[in-house]
């Protein structure tokens, strides 16, 4: 079984119209669009499992650079991501540090 990135669709394509794009390469394992996870629209790419690896290959020979709803299509194999390619995520919220404007010791300057 190959993963493939299909990338460059429009932001109108459906899980659907991916899957009807590859459906004549033989048997789908699956179809991925994925979608931004706050608005629910599509990002714009999606990943397709396809269970002939010949047939895989022969998508991505037929379909890559392709017209699919007005937009060229990029079609490869998946690599798997690579360490540091994604920024990590951080937390930004509270905890330590003096609060401006607050009681401390230090900026009343004397004892209490």
């Amino acid at each position: 079984m190959k993963k493939l990135f299909v990338g460059n669709l429009p932001f109108t394509a459906t899980e659907a119209d991916v899957r009807k794009m590859f459906e004549s390469y033989g048997e789908l394992a699956e179809v991925a669009l994925i979608k931004d996870k706050f608005s629910g629209r599509s990002k714009g790419f999606a990943f397709v499992s396809i269970n002939d690896d010949e047939q895989a290959t022969k998508a991505v020979a037929d379909l890559d650079g392709k017209d699919f709803q007005g937009r060229a299509v990029r079609v490869n194999e998946a690599k798997p991501m690579e360490p540091g390619r994604r920024p990590e995520r951080r937390s930004f919220g509270g905890g330590g540090g003096e609060r401006r404007g607050g009681f401390s010791r230090e900026r009343r300057g004397g004892d209490w």
